[in-house]
């Protein structure tokens, strides 16, 4: 059994809110290697929306990338907002519903490929990684 642990950094930010938008993901091992990165523009979107849906990226692609060993794996999503980490910690409803879909989605892929998944909300000064990739798409 892998019980190695990977450290999902999140970001998802717009120039404008709503505006372009773009997400980030940065996920390392416990030996600070590099085993995924993400940096895509997603069109107009808020920064809530863009937040959300870093996560949902970032997920699926780990899924692809391990498929069924991601059941075995730990995981630490660091997310920047504390909306999100509030929403899926089950702290706070969601009062915006272009933000439900997201919320279903993160929730099936936790069910379904990421049962050790622990959620910890980080300043955007501790997630550089993934703030540079969003603003290397944001630029491109």
């Amino acid at each position: 059994m892998n019980m190695e642990k990977l450290t999902i950094n999140t970001h998802g930010q717009s120039k404008e809110n709503p505006g372009p938008a773009a997400v980030g993901v940065h996920v390392v091992d416990s030996n600070a290697k590099v085993v995924l990165e993400i940096s895509e523009s997603i069109g107009n979107a808020t920064n809530d929306y863009s937040e959300y849906f870093s996560v949902v990226r970032g997920l699926q692609a780990l899924e692809e990338k391990f498929g069924e060993e991601t059941k075995e794996m730990r995981f630490e999503l660091r997310v920047c907002s504390e909306l999100v980490k509030n929403h899926l910690c089950a702290r706070e409803q969601i009062k915006d519903v272009s933000l439900i879909g997201h919320f279903i989605e993160i929730y099936n892929l936790r069910v379904r490929s990421f049962q050790n998944l622990e959620i910890t909300h980080v300043s955007i000064e501790s997630n550089k990684e993934a703030v540079m990739l969003v603003k290397e798409a944001l630029d491109a």
